[in-house]
């Protein structure tokens, strides 16, 4: 199987590092970036203000850590807009998305809405599939995408945009962890984010993707298939483990991500084991079917 390409390579998107800390992207939503860059959040978590020019109200998406400076960060993006927060949404748990959520909530006056219980606190509102939020001037469809958690949302606006939290990255590819994540649920919220037609995708972590959206959910999903193929490969020529999967499988990537790697490759062997290409033994070992 030839390694797929990614389409975002030719883009030019911004470097590591270089992402401005407020953006506006288009007319109903700016960007803040959080400061809490790393491996696995990249330049930090992007907390998006939604709503409509002139509405004076403003919806925030995944408020992220709560920290002094990001909140200072996103009141001047408020006052930016002339805009007043009406609501908290939370796309995921992760407490790089979800942390500030409850005290911003209750700072803003504003209700939280996600899809766990937990997120949204004894007076938030916990979202379904398919439901459209009528807030700050415009209308959110609430698009449930499962697998990097179970309780993952997307946000389709009315521009056509999706905000897709974790789903989607700016750079590389998203993290499915065992047992917490799922990668069948995955593929399948990556199919239905595609059915969509997204103008845009506004990740949760690193820039944009406007060029061709499409083009990187089927990378997405050819990526993923390419990684079954290579762990297969790696348990035919006698790999046994899933750190000599690891080990073979992202040899060219940096050890820091080793550890996130092991749980995706778990989560991948989860997949292939249910599907009878594996077994998984009672050791921790895996091998061929």
């Amino acid at each position: 199987m030839p390694v797929p390409t990614d389409p975002r390579g030719v883009w030019g998107l911004p470097a590591p590092g270089a992402l401005p800390r407020t953006a506006e992207l288009e007319p109903l939503v700016t960007r803040v970036l959080a400061p809490n860059p790393s491996p696995m959040t990249l330049d930090g978590t992007n907390t998006y203000l939604v709503g409509a020019p002139g509405s004076g109200q403003a919806v925030v998406v995944d408020p992220g850590p709560d920290e002094p400076a990001h909140l200072a960060a996103v009141e001047a993006a408020l006052a930016a807009r002339a805009a007043r927060c009406v609501a908290v949404l939370v796309t995921h748990h992760h407490g790089d998305h979800a942390a500030a959520a409850l005290p911003w909530g209750a700072r803003f006056g504003a209700p939280v809405a996600a899809a766990a219980a937990a997120v949204a606190g004894p007076d938030g509102r916990v979202l379904g599939a398919g439901e459209r939020l009528g807030l700050a001037g415009t209308t959110i469809g609430v698009v449930a995408t499962p697998g990097h958690t179970a309780d993952h949302l997307a946000f389709r606006l009315e521009s056509g945009g999706v905000l897709v939290g974790d789903h989607v990255l700016g750079r590389g590819t998203s993290v499915v962890t065992h047992p917490e994540g799922d990668v069948v649920a995955y593929l399948d919220s990556l199919r239905r984010v595609h059915d969509l037609g997204p103008s845009a995708l506004y990740c949760g972590h690193g820039p944009e993707l406007t060029e061709d959206p499409a083009a990187v959910l089927d990378y997405y999903l050819a990526h993923r298939a390419h990684r079954e193929q290579q762990l297969l490969d790696a348990l035919a020529a006698g790999a046994g483990t899933v750190d000599e999967l690891v080990a073979t499988v992202y040899a060219e990537v940096s050890r820091a991500v080793w550890p996130a790697a092991a749980q995706s490759t778990r989560a991948t062997l989860a997949k292939l084991a249910a599907e009878g290409r594996v077994e998984l033994t009672d050791g921790g070992g895996v091998r061929p079917a």
